[in-house]
């Protein structure tokens, strides 16, 4: 099992050992202390831990000073930094995260649920498009055996204008949602796609254009099969 690691930093040897009773109560962490920001850019930088609880309020140098030349290190510059303040006033809050810090812990805290509040500001934030993104890939796969198949009635001599209708729809559709979330070749091709299909009305004739670009989308679009819903993989 991996250890998450915490780093702790305050200056008040007190609050040092409450947090690091309060953390050991979470047998998955692995803490870490110390009573300066000069000793914990040290410290981080050797150690790389997963994230940083941090004292606002220090002698020579205070949490904010200390995240910014955090930052300015490489080793150090995405560990995730939490200040640990009495001043959770709104205001005091947008501060601190324009600053960099991910999020605050109010003074005082309750030493029995410490470990629950880190364990929370570890675990990323789920972006509200992922859902959203999962049904547009289960969409896709829907679409793109729908092209397949209109596809082929280009070549078996049926009236080809609903089959250029159903294949514009398609496309018209999967260009707009494809940009929104996120797949910008996917909505390139679709745009291509739907721009061949007015081409080949306005001149009637070899459909080779729109074939070519039913191509190139399908192509597109199996470099994301793997992350259908429903597709297999090892």
């Amino acid at each position: 099992m991996s250890l998450s690691r915490i780093l702790h930093v305050d200056d008040e040897a007190d609050i040092r050992e409450v947090v690091a009773i309060s953390l050991g109560l979470d047998p998955e962490f692995s803490n870490r202390s110390c009573g300066s920001g000069a000793e914990a850019l040290a410290v981080a930088a050797d150690w790389l831990p997963d994230i940083i609880l941090m004292d606002v309020m220090m002698p020579v140098m205070d949490g904010p000073a200390t995240l910014a030349l955090l930052r300015d290190n490489p080793l150090t510059a995405s560990v995730p930094v939490v200040f640990m303040t009495a001043r959770a006033q709104t205001r005091e809050l947008d501060h601190f995260r324009a600053l960099g810090a991910v999020g605050v812990i109010a003074k005082p805290f309750d030493p029995m649920t410490l470990a629950a509040a880190v364990r929370a500001q570890l675990r990323p934030a789920a972006d509200p498009l992922d859902a959203l993104r999962a049904n547009f890939l289960k969409r896709l796969g829907k679409d793109i055996a729908a092209l397949v198949a209109l596809r082929a009635q280009l070549v078996d001599g049926s009236d080809i204008t609903p089959v250029l209708s159903g294949i514009r729809k398609i496309a018209h559709g999967l260009a707009g949602a494809g940009g929104i979330f996120g797949f910008a070749a996917i909505s390139a091709a679709a745009v291509a796609l739907e721009e061949a299909v007015i081409a080949g009305r306005l001149d009637p004739g070899p459909d080779a254009a729109v074939d070519d670009a039913i191509g190139l989308l399908i192509a597109h679009s199996a470099q994301h099969e793997s992350a259908m819903p429903g597709a297999s993989g090892s």
